[in-house]
């Protein structure tokens, strides 16, 4: 009896021992998914800072011409829901430095609010002062952004395209200045780079600020230095119309169709033209809710995209080994936020593990280089790269650059369980609603209340409720490890564990008060 007791105890060891093994194996290889992804930053990083050293003073072309030869171009602003925000932006359209002849503005309103008819008095005035402007507002959301989009090329006179969300505020030179790009035949999209109106409104929006900043400096610009594929970032850019019908227009089968319809035309063999130095100030996210959504439809959408065109990128024969690389991986690199949740869930029993497996600690070592890269690209995107814009970066602001990322790691994990959902319904194929990101006409201080606004969200999804939950485990685990001597992972649950809490508590804390 003692002996067969024995036997099912060494059994149980066993068991743990090779349910430790695999745990191991499973944080290994989501770990590598996340050094891979910052290494391949890494080599944009590269690609940005030697661009800079060879052209210091590199700046953006202002476009000189006689009126009456200047292209004629449309300006499409897709809108829905956006009574905050709807005549701010048309003015600044209105409000273009460009011959009043030579463009034209099409409203693409599928509100069903009181946008409607705030959109339709403006587009009234507008007209009584002189202006080519339409109020074009479908009855129903087909195809969402890409459906309106696409809905409306017919109805679109001019040979290039400029677009804006409802909550941008574009320079009066916006058209002028990228026009000029536009001599070059193989140019079919000029982006320009986002700049955010109300950075300093809270901590949420210095954050995605900061964050936002690395896309629109290192990785924006770093591939245009590269001559990689960039992406159309949805708006604050122009098209060449020609270009758009001869990719396949706008496509509603993933929620990113810029970056879907960007790829497919630099596969054919056309180029987007980066500006760098033109910013296009725009309003960032003020609730936790509406950054959550805006953050699901960018790595579902991304999701999707890969599905759709991994196998057209690796096919082509119009782009060289490093671009198909890096094109790989840009379309893959959505999937780092699930990689992030995949190593956090194994690295709970992994924590408890080591020690019987006899495995140093040191092992962990390798995630290191990650958060090197990560914080090296952060930096110069938002020190060294503002360093380049201006006359100069205190020392304070440094301060609080490093004191901001401290926040911003712990902050990007908590998300890592809303943004996997996103990831894994975008590689399952499942169809899923555009929801647009609200915006409520914030440009300054925190002097602008929201808690009453019409489209904050009123209830709690699932997801908040998983992150309190998270937050708790991690919490718990951190208090083990800390009474067991099993410290290899403290740091890192003790982040997940304020990532999750901070995002659940601001989830409710934005819930709309009634």
């Amino acid at each position: 009896m003692y002996g067969l007791h024995s036997f099912f105890e060494a059994l149980q060891y066993q068991a743990f021992v090779d349910f430790g093994y695999l745990m191991l194996f499973v944080y290994f290889v989501a770990m590598s998914g996340v050094t891979v992804y910052a290494l391949l930053q890494f080599h944009l990083l590269y690609l940005y800072k030697r661009y800079h050293k060879e052209n210091p003073k590199i700046q953006y072309s202002q476009y000189e011409m006689d009126d009456q030869n200047a292209p004629f171009v449309t300006v499409q602003l897709p809108m829905y829901n956006e009574m905050y925000v709807a005549e701010r932006i048309i003015d600044y359209v209105a409000a273009q430095e460009y011959p009043k002849d030579k463009f034209e503005i099409h409203v693409l309103d599928d509100s069903t609010d009181e946008t409607v008819g705030i959109v339709a008095a403006k587009v009234a005035e507008l007209k009584a002062q002189g202006f080519n402007i339409e109020h074009i507002h479908r009855v129903n959301r087909q195809g969402y952004k890409a459906g309106a989009l696409q809905e409306a090329m017919p109805k679109a006179n001019g040979d290039f395209i400029a677009i804006f969300d409802a909550d941008f505020t574009p320079r009066p030179d916006f058209l002028r200045t990228t026009m000029t790009y536009f001599e070059d035949a193989k140019v079919a999209i000029v982006q320009t780079r986002w700049e955010h109106i109300n950075a300093d409104y809270s901590m949420l929006t210095k954050l995605q600020a900061l964050q936002l900043n690395v896309h629109f400096t290192v990785e924006q610009a770093g591939r245009s230095y590269g001559n990689l594929l960039l992406q159309f970032n949805g708006t604050a850019g122009v098209w060449r119309k020609k270009v758009i019908n001869e990719a396949g227009g706008w496509q509603s089968d993933t929620l990113t169709e810029d970056l879907d319809l960007s790829f497919r035309a630099q596969i054919m063999g056309y180029k987007i033209q980066y500006l760098e130095k033109l910013g296009s100030p725009a309003e960032l996210p003020v609730d936790m809710n509406a950054l959550k959504g805006q953050q699901f439809r960018w790595n579902k959408g991304g999701a999707q995209n890969a599905r759709k065109l991994l196998k057209l990128v690796w096919n082509t024969d119009k782009l060289n080994r490093v671009q198909k690389m890096h094109a790989i991986s840009q379309l893959l690199a959505y999937g780092v936020f699930l990689w992030v949740f995949i190593a956090a869930l194994s690295s709970i029993p992994l924590s408890f593990a080591f020690q019987e497996l006899g495995i140093s600690t040191h092992f962990l070592s390798f995630s290191v280089l990650g958060l090197f890269a990560v914080a090296s690209i952060s930096y110069t995107a938002n020190i060294t790269a503002a360093l380049n814009r201006t006359n100069g970066t205190s020392f304070w602001e440094k301060v609080r650059f490093f004191g901001l990322f401290l926040s911003f790691m712990p902050i990007s994990m908590g998300l890592s369980l809303y943004n996997a959902v996103a990831v894994v319904e975008g590689l399952r194929g499942k169809v899923s609603a555009f929801v647009r990101t609200p915006k409520y006409g914030i440009t300054g201080g925190h002097n602008n209340s929201i808690k009453k606004a019409s489209y904050l969200a009123s209830k709690i999804s699932w997801v908040t409720y998983a992150e309190g939950f998270m937050a708790l485990v991690f919490a718990t685990t951190v208090i083990i490890g800390i009474r067991t001597g099993n410290n290899a992972f403290v740091l890192f649950h003790s982040m997940l564990s304020f990532g999750f809490a901070t995002i659940c508590y601001y989830s409710i804390k934005h819930l709309r008060l009634r």
